[in-house]
């Protein structure tokens, strides 16, 4: 009996890392898609887009580290005046400087890896500690009070969600300044 009851824990646990992924790169397929399909003059002149793609890729790669105190985010950032933001900026945490398209979609590549690795090769029981410890709580300056005690399961669906909201945001954004949007892809590999 308690052979099956393994077996079975072990199967759900198998399938519920598989479906977390698949769909979790579709996520991340859908941002890096808008990236791709967005023209060149926009990316340039709609600053909102800019900075909406940026935080949502800074969160993304933030929320995947594993131990906290080593995240090394490939696109720098500030801490910028909220007083004092550019037009077009979401938030305080500023880029150093403009990025390309192309710098996004080879950091989203390495981010869409770690991902991948974090969901599939975790084990098990690290799902359920918390994801930050106390002392990693301000070393970036990225952390929200309302994520400081989630366990590495709620910053994982938490994190899928901050993305899914922004992809969103960002294809009505493109759709508003060039009537495009990307496809929806329900799930990926």
């Amino acid at each position: 009996m308690l052979t099956v009851i393994l077996k079975i824990y072990l199967t759900m646990n198998q399938l519920f890392q598989e479906v977390l992924w698949k769909n979790f790169a579709a996520e991340i397929d859908m941002l890096k898609n808008i990236i791709v399909i967005c023209p060149d003059e926009i990316w340039r002149r709609e600053k909102k887009i800019f900075y909406m793609t940026y935080h949502t890729v800074i969160f993304l790669d933030y929320y995947l580290a594993s131990p906290v105190k080593y995240f090394q985010p490939n696109l720098q950032y500030t801490i910028g005046d909220p007083d004092h933001l550019p037009p077009g900026a979401i938030d305080d945490v500023m880029p150093i400087r403009f990025y390309s398209k192309e710098e996004f979609l080879a950091c989203i590549s390495f981010i869409r890896e770690k991902c991948k690795k974090v969901i599939n090769q975790t084990p098990v029981e690290k799902f359920s500690q918390r994801w930050i410890n106390d002392d990693e709580v301000t070393i970036h300056g990225l952390c929200p009070s309302v994520v400081i005690e989630y366990n590495l399961l709620e910053i994982l669906l938490y994190n899928f969600r901050h993305v899914q909201h922004h992809v969103a945001q960002l294809n009505l954004l493109l759709r508003q300044n060039a009537n495009i949007a990307t496809e929806w892809i329900s799930q990926a590999d």
